[in-house]
């Protein structure tokens, strides 16, 4: 069942949103399959269905802020998204913090929450785990990530699909019958995981109140 809640972002506002994950998923260099795969989706069935993938480009912080407006709720939702986007694989690189904070300056939004996820980059490049940090380090961020308003049934689908709705099993990647890599639960190498959880509850609930959608595919 579709929502009939009035979509409140243009398909202007949608397609510079897209392009702006899209950008920031590209931002490190390794733009592998699953970001591909969650964007390419999102973008034909769930965000944009009219607005042809192949025609999506990266976006320059000139253009983001020409649609999305300065100090706008919605530029602070893009970059919420956009956080999340840099952070699904648990790892944050210097590239995707260097774009990001590009994105708030011309947005011009507070950045005082990514300037605690930037401790994480510190440590990563020291070669300490992300979660060696003190837990109230990322707590701005923790906060600023829950504060993120879901009013348009795309951007609550966009989550429900983003987010998965259980923590992925750890796993051994083997070669030729030799183990080469041991990948933990996502919950453990992501921080802010628990931020996403409840991303995603509130977005489930707001497509199930607010704009009486059935759910069932997202669970």
């Amino acid at each position: 069942m579709i929502s009939a809640v009035q979509n409140p972002y243009s398909s202007e506002q949608i397609a510079a949103w897209l392009r702006g994950l899209l950008t920031i998923a590209w931002a490190d260099g390794n733009f592998d399959v699953q970001e591909q795969d969650i964007i390419t989706n999102l973008t034909k069935d769930e965000l944009a269905p009219c607005i042809d993938w192949d025609s999506l480009e990266i976006i320059t912080p000139e253009e983001l802020v020409a649609v999305l407006g300065k100090g706008t709720a919605m530029g602070e939702n893009f970059l919420r998204t956009a956080v999340m986007v840099a952070i699904a694989d648990g790892i944050y690189s210097k590239s995707e913090e260097e774009l990001l904070q590009k994105f708030c300056q011309v947005l011009e939004l507070d950045t005082k929450a990514l300037t605690s996820l930037r401790h994480t980059l510190e440590n990563t490049e020291q070669g300490q785990a992300p979660t060696s940090h003190p837990p109230d380090i990322l707590h701005p961020m923790r906060d600023w990530l829950d504060g993120l308003e879901i009013h348009d049934p795309r951007v609550a689908r966009f989550l429900c699909k983003m987010i998965p709705s259980q923590c992925p099993f750890e796993r051994d990647v083997t070669l030729f019958g030799r183990k080469i890599v041991h990948i933990p639960p996502m919950c453990k190498i992501n921080p802010l995981y628990e931020q996403l959880v409840g991303l995603r509850f509130r977005a489930l609930s707001y497509l199930a109140d607010e704009c009486g959608e059935d759910v069932s595919p997202y669970i």
